[in-house]
């Protein structure tokens, strides 16, 4: 009874259960978020903090003492949401209580235009620590999964060492020579891992949307944008757009300086951004061009398409990623994604743990769609079927 007090809110009426102690602060904490000021009841919960920084800011402390970090990044979203405490986010006293998310960074982002030179430096703070999670997070196992990758796209018919034999793709390229008497194969003919390469293997071009819906696709793809240039292999390009595209390549070896480059917001005109980044292509056949959007196009539509079919042509690996973030299905524009379909460029939603495995397909030129539904349980856009008239 005691837990359905605190879920449902209100007064001890329905449970008779009255909460003391820090179950009754913890209750004022859920309440000044979730409860409307008259206590209608759950129903018709809406909350207030009142228009008070320091209010806000102990409220953050407060939560931050009754509930685990999850918990905490979950209500400190909905607080932004529901009670519309933008405004608060630009004191730093506030900034300082937070407890630090990819949300928060994406809304702070949203108001790098705007922020008082005093809450800037505070929300560096706030955006660098995110940043340094993240690649503690995300760093090493992209760096294993695309050098892995590299290294075993690069085949060839003399392997130094036989640890440089690929057993599976020699053993099937001499099948024809198994001998029964003896239950062997003789391989007349080995196939191996090339030896490192130093040279650029791959082009790797990020284009990103940075529109609101996208704030937090666009922190996870700059901290991975930085892990793919440290490697001398790939050669890496980032760019983000809204009705304008701003070449961030630059920029690529400071995360938190890259993001504070974008500007979240704004409209979208995708054609542009690929035809920017169309012209960072100097070898088709070994570029992997990533388009990161909801595909909600306000540029010309046959043109985006028209040029996504020519870098298709050309051998370029085209994949386009609806969103990279944590969360479920996005919203995005299924005409457009259809569209795409025909094209044969598959498009899908992909979680940040799954991207270095994304990379490592595309390296090797394997099927991304067959990949996404082996390694996200999903089918890619671009692997639905037409069947009855109706997207699949």
């Amino acid at each position: 009874m005691r837990r359905w007090r605190l879920v449902l809110g209100g007064d001890a009426d329905g449970t008779g259960c009255a909460l003391s102690g820090a179950d009754a602060r913890m209750d004022g904490a859920l309440a000044a978020l979730y409860n409307r000021d008259g206590g209608e009841g759950p129903g018709e919960r809406s909350g207030g903090l009142g228009a008070s920084a320091p209010k806000v800011a102990r409220w953050l402390g407060d939560i931050r003492s009754y509930f685990p970090s999850t918990v905490v990044q979950v209500m400190q979203k909905d607080a932004v949401e529901r009670l519309n405490l933008t405004r608060l986010l630009l004191e730093p006293e506030m900034l300082e209580a937070v407890e630090p998310d990819v949300h928060l960074v994406g809304t702070l982002l949203s108001l790098n235009r705007v922020m008082p030179e005093r809450a800037r430096e505070s929300a560096r703070a706030v955006v660098r620590r995110v940043v340094a999670e993240l690649e503690r997070r995300l760093t090493q196992k992209t760096r294993a999964a695309v050098t892995g990758a590299l290294d075993r796209s690069a085949r060839t018919h003399r392997p130094r060492r036989a640890a440089d034999i690929d057993w599976d793709r020699t053993i099937r390229a001499n099948l024809k020579n198994y001998l029964p008497e003896r239950g062997t194969v003789v391989p007349s003919r080995l196939v191996g891992y090339g030896r490192r390469q130093r040279a650029v293997q791959r082009e790797v071009v990020l284009c990103i949307d940075q529109s609101g819906s996208m704030a937090a696709s666009v922190v996870y793809s700059s901290v991975f944008g930085a892990v793919l240039a440290s490697m001398r292999s790939l050669r890496t390009s980032l760019v983000v757009f809204d009705t304008s595209v701003v070449d961030l390549t630059d920029q690529l070896h400071d995360p938190v300086e890259l993001l504070f480059g974008t500007q979240l917001g704004g409209g979208t005109d995708i054609n542009r951004a690929i035809a920017y980044g169309q012209g960072l292509i100097t070898r088709p056949t070994d570029s992997i061009f990533i388009l990161i959007s909801d595909l909600y196009e306000g540029g010309v539509r046959e043109e985006m398409l028209r040029r996504v079919a020519q870098m298709t042509a050309a051998g370029v690996q085209v994949i386009v990623l609806l969103a990279l973030s944590d969360e479920g299905a996005p919203f995005y524009d299924r005409d457009n994604a259809a569209a795409l379909a025909a094209l044969g460029v598959p498009a899908f939603a992909c979680t940040p743990d799954a991207f270095p495995g994304l990379m490592a397909a595309a390296i090797e030129r394997r099927d991304i769609g067959g990949w996404a539904e082996r390694e996200l349980g999903l089918a890619a856009t671009g692997l639905e079927q037409h069947r009855n008239g109706e997207w699949r």
